[in-house]
Parts: structure tokens; sequence; C-alpha cells
């Protein structure tokens, strides 16, 4: 029952409303490596869903590292914007966003366009290595969090950072030389 209420909990912050991971059929309609299964269809580019969920909860994990248990509670905890001080804040607010991270590896399996229409690469060993690594810094955040360690939390944030910057590293991060934003989701 936690799940739902962690994943909607981040979500909502954010103003995005998911009922539930859809997939557009992959080109040539077969079940490749990111098809999908029947009845499914993504809603967002692989941008929307980072800025939309695996942005906010990183900025809760290194948030954070200034010990969650002090972030006094929102005077309306249930309108609040700010996961650390909204009605499941505080320690639960970064299990949330734990699980959060780890279920949006998931999304990054699926086929979809990158924000400038290129087909993101999920069939790639290094994008699966990748995603695996941000499942497991997200259940490594969730662990951090169960245990209320502020040096557990720092050292799930590095992985957090570590995982990210693995793949932004090969598939984002490309110079004006690598062709810029229009070559990004390709391996440099």
């Amino acid at each position: 029952m936690r799940v739902g209420i962690v994943v909607l909990s981040v979500l909502l912050v954010t103003g995005i409303v998911v009922v539930r991971a859809q997939q557009a059929p992959a080109r040539g309609g077969g079940r490749g490596a990111g098809a999908p299964a029947a009845g499914q269809q993504t809603h967002g580019n692989l941008l929307q869903v980072m800025r939309g969920i695996v942005y906010p909860a990183s900025n809760v994990v290194f948030a954070a590292q200034d010990d969650p248990a002090t972030v006094k509670p929102a005077d309306d905890p249930s309108t609040s914007p700010n996961p650390l001080s909204s009605a499941y804040g505080q320690w639960l607010a970064v299990e949330n966003a734990g699980i959060a991270l780890a279920e949006s590896a998931n999304l990054l399996t699926f086929a979809r366009a990158c924000s400038n229409g290129r087909q993101a690469p999920v069939g790639n060993a290094d994008w699966q290595k990748f995603v695996q690594g941000l499942r497991d810094a997200g259940m490594t955040v969730y662990k951090a969090a169960q245990s209320k360690n502020v040096d557990r939390i720092t050292e799930a944030a590095d992985a957090v950072a570590t995982a990210c910057g693995d793949c932004h590293d090969v598939y984002r991060e490309k110079t004006p030389a690598q062709g810029g934003v229009k070559n990004r989701c390709i391996a440099s």
C-alpha cells in the first residue's frame, strides 16, 4: 500500500498524475527491446519523465543530507509543495523519493522519444546498465532513509549522483562539437 502512496506523493508535488506506465508500439510493431506489452503506451518523452519524476525525487534526496527530521511540517502539510514538510514528509519523503527513483528506472526501459525526437536507446547494453544503476541507487536511498541515518543518506545521494552522471556523460552531455542537444540519446 505504501508504494502507491510513495509514487503518487512525489508525482503530485510536481503536478503530474500518472495512472499507469504506458508504452507506444515500437517501430515495426514488434516486441523487441523496449517494445510495449499489449495495451501499454507512453505519455511523456524522456525529458518529461526526467523533469517530472527523477529530478524532483533526486532533489529530495540531496536536500535530505541536512537531516529531514529537522524539517518543520508545513502549517497545512496536505498542501505543502515541499515533500520534506508535506503530509508524507521528513524521513518518509526520503523513502518515497528512493522508491520513485527505483520505479522510474522501469519507465526508462520503455521505447520513448528523447526531447530532440530521437528514440531513447533502451535496447543498448550500456543503457540497461545505467537504468540498473538508477534502480540500485533508488533502493540505496530507500534503505538509508529507513535507517534515519544522515551519513547513509549522504552516501545514497552520492550513489544517485553517480547513477545520473554515468548515463548523462554518455547520452546527455553533448558539447557543440558533438552536435549539442540534437545528438542527445546517441552514445558518445
